[in-house]
């Protein structure tokens, strides 16, 4: 059993998520790459080992969801759009029987999943803010996690979607936020920050809508960092996702492009004897404004790579020589777009 196997490597505390209230673990675990077959991250085919069977799948999910709780773990982030990846952590905490007071669960609305549980479906997932899409999505989340569901988000909120100022949709987060459900976003692309400093203005009953924030933040992509220092002083709780940029900054990236960046990568890991990924992500657990960052990882082995971030303690001098890695916003996101379904 997952509560009574606790991994003696890897151990993490507990620690509030801004002022919600819930306590998580300083790295999460996102289903994104465990809950369907095809996904955005370097060498994902090869992690499936091409096994996409839902059973080969859910038992995978399981296997890593097991490591995880071992290693004291105790958030976990899920989508509508990721598959069967509810499911599947709906499975595992039955099995487990465990408790809502022991974990934390986030889950989000405004993606459906389209791709039928293929790898080349021309679209994998099909974006949608509307009220309609909210209630259709929360029911469905619901039936799947029951009251262990703590933390809803909107997935991929922008600006250009309209979704921070629908009242409709924004008036029901309000009521799910009374019935006890902490309300979350999610922000993607290079207009990160207008959507969080939009987001934190946003109120609904006399107090701000918006419990927790979780943005992309890594070693290339830094442009989120004052909005999100700016959010957990007001007591947001900042979720970072996509730490290792979909397998940018890990082993896995030899485009020649990005050779001289890798080399200071490999420089800098060398000097702390650890992997590129426990580099990048010990790179987001040094930021003081950082509560949780999500490892994505679909192996048991890459999860126990990613939790060597936390035998890694950045000193200023190197945080400061990391920043040569950093990209432009509009460039990272222009390169993110064109990484393959996998």
């Amino acid at each position: 059993m997952p509560k009574t196997t606790p991994d003696p490597f890897f151990v993490m505390d507990v620690a509030p998520l801004g002022r919600t209230g819930l306590s998580v673990s300083p790295i999460g675990l996102g289903l994104a790459a465990l809950g369907r077959p095809g996904y955005i991250n370097l060498g994902h085919a090869e992690d499936l080992e091409r096994d996409y069977e839902v059973e080969a799948m859910e038992r995978r999910a399981h296997e890593v969801l097991d490591a995880a709780w071992a290693a004291g773990i105790r958030y976990f982030d899920a989508a509508r759009s990721y598959g069967r990846a509810e499911e599947f952590l709906a499975s595992w905490l039955a099995v487990h029987e465990i408790q809502p007071y022991e974990v934390v669960v986030g889950s989000k609305w405004g993606y459906a999943y389209t791709a039928g549980w293929r790898t080349d479906a021309e679209r994998h997932e099909v974006k949608e803010h509307s009220a309609a899409q909210l209630s259709r999505q929360l029911a469905e989340s619901r039936a799947l996690l029951g009251d262990q569901l703590d933390l809803y988000q909107i997935h991929s909120a922008t600006l250009e979607s309209g979704v921070l100022e629908n009242g409709e949709v924004l008036d029901r987060l309000g009521e799910l936020k009374r019935e006890g459900v902490k309300i979350g976003l999610t922000v993607t692309g290079p207009r990160q920050v207008e959507t969080i400093l939009r987001a934190m203005a946003v109120e609904r009953g006399g107090e701000r809508l918006f419990d927790c924030v979780q943005a992309t933040w890594n070693l290339l992509e830094r442009s989120a960092d004052a909005a999100l220092a700016e959010a957990h002083r007001e007591g947001v709780g900042t979720i970072v996702k996509e730490a290792l940029a979909n397998g940018r900054l890990t082993e896995r990236n030899h485009d020649p492009a990005f050779a001289s960046k890798r080399h200071v990568l490999e420089d800098v890991a060398r000097r702390f004897e650890a992997s590129l990924d426990a580099l990048a992500l010990a790179a987001v657990l040094a930021e003081p404004w950082a509560d949780v960052v999500l490892s994505g990882a679909a192996t048991v082995a890459q999860l126990r790579s990613n939790l060597g971030a936390l035998a890694v303690r950045l000193d200023k001098g190197t945080r400061e020589e990391l920043r040569a890695l950093c990209e432009g916003p509009e460039e990272y996101w222009a390169t993110r777009s064109r990484l393959p379904w996998n």
